[in-house]
This record gives C-alpha cells, sequence and structure tokens, in this order.
C-alpha cells in the first residue's frame, strides 16, 4: 500500500488544495495528516474540512491543540499568539471540537505517527542526528514519520552506524528498507525550507520506498486572504519566501 504523508497545514486551503490535487493523480491508497491543521492561515474551517474529507488518519499538532484549548499558548511567539486567538474566535465550533478530539501520535499502524517526535509528539522540534538518535532509542516501529519542523528531512541509523541526516528536496527518492528512520514530509501550508511550494511525502509500505514532493500553488491568493482577515503581515510575506 502507498499512503501520502501531509503535515503543517496551518489554514492555508489554497496549499492544501493543490497538494490533494497532487495526490489525486497517483496510486495512494490514504492520506494521512501529520497535526497543524490551523494555527497561521486565514481559512482554518475550510482546511479541517477538507482533512476530515479527505485523511484517513489526522493527528493534531500544538497549534490545533492550543487553539481548541488543551494546552496553553505560553510558548507561542508574538505572531503565532496573534494568529491563534483569531482563529479561536472565528472558527466554527464544531471545527474546534474535532481538533479536541484528535491525538498528536498514532502506534497503531505499519509506522509510527507523531506530529513533534517520538520523545515528545507535542512539542519536540526534530532537526538533529543527536535527537534522532535519542528518538530511535524508544519509537516503537522502525519506521517514524514526524511534522512539525517544516522542513523535509530524513534521519537514518544503519546497524552499527551512527545516526546521520538531512534536507530532502523535491523528486528525492528514498530506499527506508533497512534500518531505523525518520522522515519528515515538510510543511504543505508553511514551508521553511527556502522554497515556498507546498510540500508532502509519497511513502510505499510495500517496497519501503519514500518519495518528497514539491506542489505549486496560488501563493498570491493565500496571501491575500491573511490579509483580508488581518493577521500580521508576516504570515503573508513568508508564503513567497518559504521561510
Amino acid at each position: 500500500m502507498t499512503v501520502a504523508l501531509v503535515s503543517d497545514i496551518h489554514g492555508n486551503r489554497h496549499a492544501l488544495q493543490a497538494v490533494l490535487e497532487d495526490v489525486d493523480g497517483r496510486e495512494c491508497a490514504e492520506i494521512w495528516c501529520l497535526g497543524d491543521l490551523v494555527g497561521y492561515g486565514a481559512e482554518p474551517d475550510a482546511c479541517v474540512d477538507l482533512v476530515r474529507e479527505h485523511t484517513s488518519i489526522s493527528l493534531c499538532g500544538n497549534h490545533d491543540l492550543a487553539i481548541a484549548g488543551e494546552i496553553t499558548t505560553e510558548r507561542f511567539s508574538d505572531t503565532a499568539l496573534k494568529a491563534a486567538e483569531w482563529t479561536r474566535r472565528t472558527m466554527r465550533e464544531d471545527t474546534l471540537a474535532f481538533l479536541a478530539r484528535l491525538a498528536p501520535s498514532d502506534e497503531s499502524g505499519a509506522v509510527g505517527l507523531y506530529h513533534g517526535s517520538p520523545r515528545d509528539p507535542v512539542w519536540e522540534y526534530l532537526l538533529s542526528p543527536l535527537q534522532a538518535e535519542l528518538s530511535f532509542e524508544i519509537q516503537s516501529h522502525r519506521v517514524g514519520i514526524v511534522g512539525h519542523t517544516h522542513v523535509a528531512l530524513a534521519f537514518h541509523r544503519l546497524d552499527g552506524e551512527s545516526t546521520t541526516g538531512e534536507t530532502r528536496h523535491a523528486g528525492d527518492v528514498v530506499d527506508v528498507g533497512a534500518g531505523y528512520w525518520l522522515l519528515n514530509p515538510g510543511s504543505v501550508g508553511q514551508p521553511r525550507d527556502g522554497d515556498p511550494r507546498a510540500a508532502w511525502l509519497e511513502l510505499d509500505l510495500d517496497a519501503w520506498t519514500a518519495t518528497f514532493h514539491r506542489v505549486h500553488y496560488d501563493i498570491e491568493g493565500a496571501m491575500w486572504e491573511i490579509r483580508a482577515a488581518r493577521l500580521p503581515d508576516v504570515l503573508a510575506e513568508r508564503l513567497k519566501h518559504g521561510q
């Protein structure tokens, strides 16, 4: 079975729709979401509706939990806090209730799914080989998938070798058939690796290969929505820079 992994949508309907169209043109049996459906963008309800319609599994991220009132916003930057407050004020009650029902991890399937990391599914930004090494010691599956960083990454450890990792780019295909792996598909709605295109990951659970994808979307439309909502302008500007 081949599945599509998406993460960090952050209320960007334009990016999510482009990714869903790209996934639809491939042979993915299911779509799994790693959380942060909302948080920075101007169309949270629309994004949650699309996730509910198209995904088989959805986790929650720290932004989802904070907006649903399940955790505090004390760790948020001023910009993230303003976006969270706006989102909480404008979202439908049924959308908030859906977010509150989600969990930040799922270890019930063929791979482990975490918003942050196996060590801390809500908050840890898994960005270094050392962090990956520590996660490998406790993760329940040989292959784990994480989000949260907004950067497409692949960490691995083969028997007798040290953990290594690197950022991944559009078209990269990784053989994950041996050793331990932690993969990050990157962000749908707010990439932070210098590439403004929406990111997602195609994972073949039979061949054990992972293919990283990037998709063009209507960035100007997403920027216009953010400004029309009077959200902080930096949230619009960063989209066209992939930062």
